[in-house]
């Protein structure tokens, strides 16, 4: 409806426009929704655009404007003009009318378009990488937000014409694998009553690896290694398989690549728990494997951007405008963090993608900068990196914050939170905030079952409805209409009409959602969806849906059948299922 109303005004703008110049180009205008009702339809802003050019004050050109659209071929109910030349649009309610039967037609997928241009008749690609969570540990919440934050803005992506690639980073190589490794190690050396493990308290007051010999043999439990039950269950594993057989075998082997093996396993399940697929899985060893970071570290050598000082090897940063340069390679040898993710995303433009986006935690704002001007001095288009932020999840119960789990880590994991609220509250939830929006999951709510308090149910309901309604009618002997074989202008109630203009402003919240990377946008609608329809079955006396009437009856499965097709729409994008039944 949008877009039939900015050609009206586009046409009047250049009927006013060719009576002073020769000029084609159109003010860019704004089409609104008014946060206040009494305010109409759409607010347009296009008169206050162009005082300057007509020496005109906003106002005179609104009235202008207002003469030439009048009722815009039936489109246009009523127009006003308020403040200083802003332009307040009433739609007939004819043609709010004639969207329903659209809405119908396009089903489950209504909303869905190829907004964005083929290129060479192939739909442009973008790699959105997201949890990417080193294979160290289990799944925590906040890896939930992000999983949930990733894959709702590739579904989104896709129903807007992208070629979307789903990618997750296995982190495989540097410092953390030689940990965890040698963390189980310990571990499993401690199953053998070859050693004991320092208290915590000895631990955190220790600047070294705690570490002793025993029969010659030095045990060694990592200062900062990884504590959690889940790497004594590793090593007991390996202790019952190959018994004392290991005691030589250094950390980096068969501990590393068991724990690694055991670990992703169990982050696999969880993803597929929670409703993510990947669709490549791309290795950090194989950077180092191939040559690639290798090969970024001499190409920004001749550059002019690789410089050594202090026996560490440095990125200057200040020569592409940041404020201070950054050690890639440390003295030891070892890459830090920034030096492969240069490389990666070197390699992803190489892959063919036209855009990437990477959905990371707040605590990767800082390194960011620097990945992208590095791979911009590279040849990578830096305007074609993304970087989209989320921030931490708290857990709260009884308006407390829930103390840590202690069953599998030291925070608290995805299954656990699954386990207790299911996987499409937890999708619901983790989507519902802005993503650089501190997230606040209620535990209490995310558990209650009450359709009327848990707004996860709330929308699954509104979509069950439908189909009870469905279900009542074919007792009658009453069968669903078609999309045009129905009078949509019965549905003249109020109520009625405000329902009809919430479903035809679904494909411009896609869009912006789509666009801005904030899902959240999916979710608040469907939630103000789904209070205008729960309410209206509610009062039965007023809303009967199934009545002697028998052409208000088909207009009003009609109305059924359309807010199914949108609430089934927009559950698919958030990755929730749509019930028939609740």
């Amino acid at each position: 409806m949008k877009e039939m109303l900015r050609g009206k005004i586009e046409l009047a703008l250049r009927e006013l426009l060719d009576a002073v110049d020769d000029s084609d180009i159109l003010p860019e205008f704004a089409i609104e929704v008014p946060r206040q009702k009494e305010h109409g339809d759409f607010s347009c802003n296009a008169a206050m655009l162009l005082a300057k050019r007509l020496r005109k004050k906003p106002r005179e050109i609104a009235e202008d404007l207002t003469t030439r659209l009048g009722n815009a071929g039936g489109l246009i109910d009523s127009l006003e003009i308020a403040g200083p030349g802003f332009l307040n649009i009433k739609l007939a309610d004819s043609r709010w009318h004639d969207l329903l039967h659209d809405v119908i037609r396009a089903g489950s997928q209504y909303g869905w378009s190829a907004s964005q241009p083929a290129r060479d008749g192939a739909k442009p690609k973008v790699q959105v990488e997201f949890v990417s969570a080193n294979p160290t540990g289990p799944l925590s919440t906040g890896h939930g937000r992000q999983a949930i934050l990733g894959d709702c803005i590739a579904r989104l992506l896709e129903a807007t014409g992208w070629d979307v690639t789903r990618e997750y980073y296995f982190n495989d190589g540097g410092r953390q694998m030689r940990v965890l490794g040698e963390s189980v190690k310990a571990r499993y050396l401690e199953g053998l009553g070859l050693a004991s493990p320092p208290s915590k308290a000895a631990l955190a007051n220790s600047e070294k690896n705690w570490e002793e010999e025993i029969d010659g043999l030095p045990v060694v439990f990592p200062k900062d290694g990884y504590q959690g039950d889940y790497i004594k269950a590793i090593a007991d594993e390996l202790r019952e398989s190959a018994g004392g057989a290991l005691v030589e075998e250094p950390g980096e082997g068969r501990f590393r690549e068991e724990a690694q093996r055991v670990i992703f396993e169990d982050i696999s399940k969880t993803l597929v728990r929670i409703g993510i697929d990947f669709d490549v899985y791309f290795n950090e060893r194989s950077l180092y494997d191939e040559g690639k970071l290798d090969e970024a570290i001499t190409d920004l050598r001749e550059a002019g951007l690789i410089y050594d000082s202090e026996g560490a090897v440095w990125f200057k940063a200040t020569a592409r405008g940041l404020d201070r340069d950054r050690v890639v390679i440390k003295g030891t040898g070892e890459p830090t963090y920034l030096m492969p993710d240069i490389a990666y995303h070197r390699d992803k433009f190489r892959r063919g993608f036209d855009l990437v986006i990477d959905v990371q935690g707040a605590d990767h704002i800082e390194q960011f900068p620097f990945v992208r001007e590095a791979t911009a001095a590279l040849g990578v288009p830096a305007d074609q990196i993304e970087l989209v932020l989320h921030q931490f999840v708290t857990i709260t119960s009884g308006g407390e914050k829930v103390k840590q789990s202690t069953r599998k880590a030291t925070f608290v994991t995805i299954d656990e939170l699954v386990d207790d609220v299911g996987r499409d509250v937890f999708r619901f939830f983790m989507i519902e905030r802005k993503p650089d929006g501190h997230l606040d999951f209620d535990l209490d709510l995310a558990k209650d079952k009450n359709w009327r308090k848990n707004p996860a149910y709330y929308v699954q309901y509104a979509h069950a409805r439908t189909f009870g309604i469905e279900r009542k009618a074919q007792k009658l002997g009453i069968s669903m209409p078609e999309a045009n074989a129905f009078d949509a202008t019965r549905l003249a109630l109020e109520e009625e009409i405000a329902l009809v203009r919430k479903l035809t402003t679904f494909p411009d919240v896609v869009r912006r959602a789509a666009e801005s990377r904030e899902p959240h946008h999916v979710a608040y609608y469907l939630r103000e969806v789904a209070g205008l329809w729960n309410p209206y079955l509610q009062d039965g006396d007023r809303h009967r849906v199934l009545s002697d009437d028998a052409s208000l009856s088909a207009a009003r499965l009609g109305l059924a059948l359309a807010i199914r097709g949108v609430l089934a729409s927009g559950l698919e994008l958030l990755g929730l299922d749509a019930p028939e039944s609740m």
